[in-house]
């Protein structure tokens, strides 16, 4: 292999974290974890993925009911924790009660 010039270096380097990109998605794809960021959300954001209103994000923190991350007077939300939380409301069907039986 030869060696690369320091031009070539930065253009090199692009190329390596890119295919470190697609290695990760695969990675992920392969092991049947979820491709789900954990983001950090806003209350606006985390409004709009949970589709409810800002007071009623608002109640149901200080009801504890949601979970949630606070700085200062801040309140922050991971994407991930709240698509658990959703999750964890599921209801099983009538079909799925009967085979449990």
């Amino acid at each position: 292999m030869k060696p690369y010039t320091f031009d070539q270096i930065p253009k090199m380097i692009s190329k390596l974290y890119t295919k470190m990109e697609n290695i990760e998605e695969l990675l992920q794809k392969l092991s049947g974890i979820p491709v789900e960021s954990d983001e950090l959300l806003t209350i606006t954001e985390a409004s709009v993925l949970l589709k409810l209103s800002i007071p009623t994000l608002y109640s149901k923190v200080s009801r504890n009911e949601l979970p949630y991350n606070k700085k200062g007077k801040r309140l922050y939300f991971y994407k991930s924790e709240l698509t658990a939380w959703v999750k964890s409301g599921r209801f099983s069907t009538n079909d799925e009660l009967t085979q449990k039986r």
